[in-house]
């Protein structure tokens, strides 16, 4: 797979602990398929990933730490070209059980990608999503787990670029969707949401209308350094730790740490030449890994890669190092937890 940069070989750090990715995508893209640069940075992060599928997440997975399984989330990939508008998007969870089962097959050794599988439904038709639903969970012959509708939006149009396409705000607490919500429990079924950090006060407010649904927030809410935001992350920090604090009192939420290697916080790491080591990357996250880890717990927190979107700021060998070194002071079962327990957990995945 083509790297955006050279990057040098950093020795793996704990190569024995068992590690679980939460979080991953698949994707394929035609040549050409971009428009000409520049490009807004989330997509020149990614600019020269045109294929990462089975191949090159099991090369990831095998690069030096001990990833025993992953969880893959949607990312509009291989949806239905033709057939009813809502059923669309379980072409993605067909495509992606596909690419599972040669996993499954053994003839990678044990390891087992994309154990589970996180799609798309728009939840904004109500109880009509509960056939899209049942579609996805047929089509994932039992690995399907849950749905992420992202919320994320911002009035300025320069933070998401591309990814602001058909966003608006207040999705959270649309009625609608809150209808489409409350089937997700009934069937059993987690949410993954992704938004970015203005918008954490609507998570709050879904996640005690719902307090029997299991949510988990991705790439801890996704704090903002860039466009209107250059220069305020560390001034909006407070804002976005009390809104965490606020999300640890739901019990049934839990945290992703990870998403920190995206254009989004504005981080001096990403794109950044040389490529940051391990050590300036946690450094750089420290701040908000630690804030969750206390807030939440290490049996509500996991770590992810986000791979390959996170690329933009380290290969996945040294992403694992970073988190590692973040927890260095950890204990046996906080490390086995935040590595791994937890997701196995949320994501009800017979693996270890």
């Amino acid at each position: 797979m083509p790297s955006p940069l050279a990057r040098a070989r950093e020795e793996i750090l704990e190569p024995e602990l068992p590690i679980i990715d939460p979080h991953h995508h698949l994707w394929i893209r035609p040549k050409g398929a971009l428009p000409p640069p520049p490009y807004h940075p989330f997509v020149a992060a990614i600019a020269n990933v045109d294929r990462y599928l089975i191949d090159e997440l099991i090369a990831d997975m095998t690069s030096g730490h001990n990833v025993r399984a992953t969880v893959f989330l949607e990312c509009r990939q291989m949806y239905r070209a033709d057939g009813p508008e809502a059923l669309r998007c379980v072409g993605e969870t067909e495509f992606v059980n596909g690419q599972a089962a040669i996993s499954a097959s053994g003839l990678f050794g044990e390891l087992r990608a994309c154990a589970g599988i996180v799609g798309h439904a728009d939840l904004r038709i109500g109880v009509a999503v509960e056939d899209v639903l049942r579609s996805h969970i047929a089509a994932g012959h039992g690995r399907f787990r849950g749905i992420r509708h992202s919320a994320s939006y911002d009035s300025d149009a320069g933070v998401l670029g591309p990814l602001s396409i058909g966003g608006r705000p207040g999705l959270y607490r649309d009625p609608n969707f809150r209808e489409g919500f409350a089937v997700l429990q009934r069937l059993g079924l987690s949410f993954d949401a992704w938004l970015l950090e203005p918008q954490l006060p609507d998570l709050v407010d879904l996640a005690r209308a719902f307090p029997g649904t299991t949510i988990v927030l991705d790439h801890v809410g996704t704090p903002l350094g860039i466009a209107g935001y250059h220069g305020k992350r560390e001034e909006r920090f407070s804002i976005w730790r009390e809104n965490i604090r606020a999300l640890a009192q739901c019990p049934k939420i839990f945290v992703k740490l990870g998403g920190l290697a995206m254009c989004f916080p504005g981080f001096p790491s990403f794109l950044c030449d040389p490529p940051a080591s391990s050590e300036q990357l946690a450094a750089e996250w420290k701040p908000y890994i630690e804030t969750c880890m206390e807030a939440f717990g290490a049996k509500r927190c996991m770590f992810e890669s986000n791979f390959p979107v996170d690329i933009g700021a380290c290969d996945y060998a040294t992403l694992w190092n970073a988190f590692k070194r973040l927890v260095m002071g950890c204990s046996a079962d906080e490390k086995a937890a935040l590595f791994s327990g937890t997701a196995r957990q949320v994501y009800r995945l017979d693996v270890h």
